[in-house]
């Protein structure tokens, strides 16, 4: 309950349990200063969200995920593989080898998009079969065709066809709001074409030309890589043969290898890998001859394995409160994978929580990354200075005060309580805060979910109890002293609060 008439303030802390206490030793003290000068902070994280694949689209539970998403969040454009998939029936050849195209599914998909407030982010990929070069299939479950094409000619005309029945279906003022994005990790098994890098640009070049002569206004970009890989070349390419790239993208997670992304043996821990390699796209950006170019982290998350302590626990709130504060100013924006484990790349779920990438698991029960996500929304969009390594200070046009701070602890790790003191300037020292928290006690639904006895098929009632799990709970008001807030944040805790 608000019990001021002066601008109200938000603070995001990791947090488990929340006390004041005086003796707490040595606590990281965190001025913040309501009237300091201020820096952009767009809400780069929440504009953007990955799912499975574009089939899934019509699915009941995806479009309630979607909705339950967009609530709590900037949710604009989603991201999915497999537009061209065959189980869309996009493409076909009659006797006479003629193209035979079908729009229907591709209508459902889009549409569905479109009525529940959401753009697509419009990854082209895979190859239909009858128009691949060779029957090359990736290992997911659904197999997905990752052949170049047999007949560029053909392969053209299918883009051309494709981009033509959007914009007559949609508009081009509509359609120009999309984002193209060429394929998907052409430089790992998503891609047979041999080299790599060279035939995909040959794939990449075939398609932007493709779609900017049905319209200009198309935005079109790539590699849309794994492993932060190959946007220096993308670039250059794109300059010295005259080929249109209207932005670039491509992919980190936390648990890839320094090996992988860096091509060295530099240590890095998984909770810093991301930034990382955006800090180093964005670098090869600076210094190439397009500077300026939207840079987007298409795919990112914690983990792209099965890990239920990481993506399912409460750990993902300070990852992703670290993952924010240190990516800003060096991307366009980043998207995360997934926002629903309506997901079926290594088949259909088999329990609700096996570490899907998801911020809502099967059921629709929310995670807790899906409650850090929901607390994040209400930062402001100007970032103010703070004298910490693990906070976010920002203001709302209003002239609230939003601030993160975390106690980021590795999932295996046991870790020790963390004290911090904020020293408030700006508003009255006697105000009101209000807190809220995500942490073993609030919103630990993985934990809920073990303590039942970790059911694969959870029953009607046993849903109801983990949605209810799942949720933090209201805020709680604590009164400033002196115009101080002591915090004591256990390892991976998350409060967020709000002071008048």
């Amino acid at each position: 309950m608000l019990r001021s008439r002066f601008p109200l303030v938000v603070v995001v802390i990791l947090l488990g349990s929340f006390q004041v206490q005086a003796q707490s030793p040595a606590p990281d003290e965190i001025t913040v200063n309501a009237d300091a000068p201020s820096t952009p902070f767009p809400h780069f994280w929440e504009n953007m969200f990955g799912s499975g694949r574009a089939n899934l689209v019509m699915r009941a539970n995806y479009q309630k995920d979607l909705r339950t998403v967009k609530r709590v969040t900037g949710f604009q454009y989603v991201r999915f593989h497999a537009i061209l998939d065959d189980e869309n029936d996009v493409y076909s050849e009659n006797a006479q080898g003629q193209p035979v195209y079908n729009w229907s599914y591709v209508d459902h998909i889009y549409d569905a998009l479109l009525a529940n407030g959401i753009r697509p982010y419009v990854e082209i990929s895979f190859m239909p079969k009858a128009l691949a070069a060779h029957l090359d299939y990736q290992a997911f479950w659904y197999h997905p065709i990752v052949s170049p094409p047999a007949d560029y000619a053909k392969w053209d005309a299918l883009i051309t066809a494709f981009a033509q029945h959007l914009i007559a279906r949609y508009g081009v003022d509509e359609v120009a709001k999309w984002y193209f994005e060429v394929w998907n990790e052409p430089n790992i098994n998503f891609w047979t074409g041999k080299p790599a890098q060279k035939t995909y640009f040959e794939l990449y070049d075939h398609t932007a030309r493709a779609l900017k002569a049905v319209s200009p206004r198309i935005r079109v970009g790539g590699p849309a890589t794994a492993q932060a890989a190959w946007v220096g070349d993308m670039i250059a390419h794109a300059l010295d043969d005259h080929v249109p790239l209207d932005f670039v993208s491509t992919h980190v997670y936390g648990n890839d290898s320094a090996t992988d992304v860096f091509h060295d043996k530099r240590d890095i821990a998984s909770h810093q890998m991301v930034c990382a390699a955006v800090s180093k796209v964005h670098d090869e950006i600076l210094h190439s001859g397009r500077p300026k170019i939207p840079f987007i982290m298409s795919e990112f998350n914690a983990s792209y394995s099965n890990e239920p302590e990481v993506t399912d626990s409460i750990y993902m709130g300070p990852w992703i409160a670290d993952t924010i504060s240190k990516c800003d100013g060096k991307v366009t924006a980043m998207s995360y994978w997934s926002f629903s484990d309506v997901f079926e790349e290594q088949g259909i779920i088999k329990t609700p929580f096996y570490g899907g990438f998801g911020l809502v698991a099967e059921d629709g029960i929310p995670k807790p990354s899906y409650d850090a996500f929901m607390l994040f929304h209400k930062l402001g969009n100007q970032r103010l200075p703070a004298r910490a390594n693990e906070a976010i200070v920002t203001r709302r046009a209003d002239g609230t005060l939003a601030i993160a701070a975390w106690n980021l602890v590795e999932p295996d790790a046991a870790g020790s309580d963390k004290t911090v003191m904020f020293d408030f300037h700006g508003v009255p020292s006697d105000a009101w805060a209000e807190v809220s928290r995500i942490d073993a006690a609030h919103g630990d639904v993985l934990d809920a979910w073990k303590k039942m006895g970790s059911p694969k098929y959870p029953t009607p009632e046993q849903i109801v109890a983990l949605k209810d799990a799942a949720k933090i709970g209201p805020p709680e008001d604590v009164e400033l002293k002196d115009g101080r807030l002591v915090l004591v944040l256990p390892p991976k805790g998350l409060a967020f609060i709000e002071v008048p």
